[in-house]
């Protein structure tokens, strides 16, 4: 019989959620910074916006399964998430 690794960080989905939790502490001191700095608040706005892409892009891999999906469907995801980051990050700091 083979012994089960449970360790904390061997569940794909704990460390997951790990990062987003950190992403989330992550865009919250961004946002802090950039309230706190107009100098800053440019850098404190694409900080936010990538971050969260980020952590959309976590959610959908790992939480919506699309790690298993057809590779077509990962790739159309994945240029979804940059194309519209993108968008935002045009906007905003235009």
């Amino acid at each position: 019989m083979k012994e089960r690794n449970t360790g904390v960080f061997n569940d794909a989905t704990t460390l997951a959620w790990l990062i987003l939790m950190v992403a989330t502490g992550l865009g919250w001191w961004l946002g802090q910074a950039g309230q706190d700095s107009s100098q800053g608040l440019a850098l404190a706005t694409a900080g936010v916006i990538v971050v969260a892409f980020i952590k959309v892009w976590i959610v959908g891999f790992q939480f919506m399964e699309l790690r298993h999906a057809p590779r077509w469907l990962r790739h159309a995801f994945d240029a979804w998430i940059v194309t519209v980051c993108v968008a935002l990050l045009v906007i905003c700091l235009r």
